[in-house]
């Protein structure tokens, strides 16, 4: 697909990966609209981007319905709003609340699910383009998806159900050309990371076999770049991850 010209949407578009690749698709000409919780920071980037700035939950149907709804049409959907909290199974207070492994679920699987639905309805009703294409979709997993450390039961559980949604929704989709993929990165430098002591985040980046650090979110964004671009891409993961593979903790 080429991407100048094209509208996108990008959720969790404010900050780390997401403003990313907000920014590198503003850079390749497309219309960029951001859908973030975070309202007034959607609105710096998007007046930054001469873009569009929503402010709305992905996880609740009602809200991100109405949110896309305000959206021209789109071809091109990155998915990138989720959480990470970590939390034992069994802590010190006895066995993880249900309630917290339920919202994380809710939010980056369901969310996603939420997302994925939505934006494939927008797109089925578009014409294809000369490629048979109609829109593709980006949902971002993480390597915690295959690999996930002690305290990350839910946030593994919800990436790894991301990973597994993939190929049956592409498969799915194929008969509207619409292209599912994610994205499984490693340890990157969001801004919950670069909150870290600058020690804490060198020892991060020594832990990648090469590059010895913590990747940057425009090399993720340039990944979602290749995606959209790359007809023959469809129905799988990409981890872009320096070639680690996490340790138990």
């Amino acid at each position: 697909m080429i991407i100048h010209g094209e509208t996108a949407l990008v959720t969790g578009g404010a900050s780390g990966l997401g403003r990313a690749t907000a920014l590198a698709l503003h850079a390749a000409g497309a219309r960029v609209a951001i859908v973030d919780t975070n309202g007034s920071a959607a609105e710096v980037l998007a007046k930054e981007i001469d873009g569009t700035a929503i402010s709305a939950d992905v996880s609740r149907p009602d809200s991100f319905a109405d949110a896309i709804n305000m959206i021209e049409p789109f071809r091109i959907c990155v998915h990138c709003a989720g959480i990470g909290p970590a939390k034992r199974i069994l802590g010190r207070d006895g066995p993880m609340q249900l309630e917290d492994f339920t919202r994380v679920i809710e939010i980056n699987l369901i969310g996603t699910f939420n997302v994925l639905r939505l934006a494939a309805g927008r797109m089925a009703g578009l014409s294809p383009l000369s490629t048979g294409e109609r829109g593709v979709i980006i949902n971002t997993a993480s390597v915690a998806a295959f690999e996930g450390q002690i305290g990350q039961s839910a946030y593994a559980a919800s990436k790894g159900g991301v990973a597994a949604l993939t190929l049956p929704a592409a498969r799915e989709l194929a008969q509207f050309g619409i292209r599912v993929l994610a994205i499984a990165p490693g340890i990157f430098a969001t801004p919950m990371l670069r909150a870290l002591p600058e020690a804490a985040q060198a020892a991060l980046g020594q832990a990648i076999p090469f590059p010895k650090r913590l990747g940057e979110p425009a090399e993720f964004a340039k990944l979602a770049i290749h995606m959209i671009e790359n007809v023959m891409l469809n129905g799988t993961v990409v981890r872009i991850d320096g070639a680690i593979r996490l340790a138990p903790q």
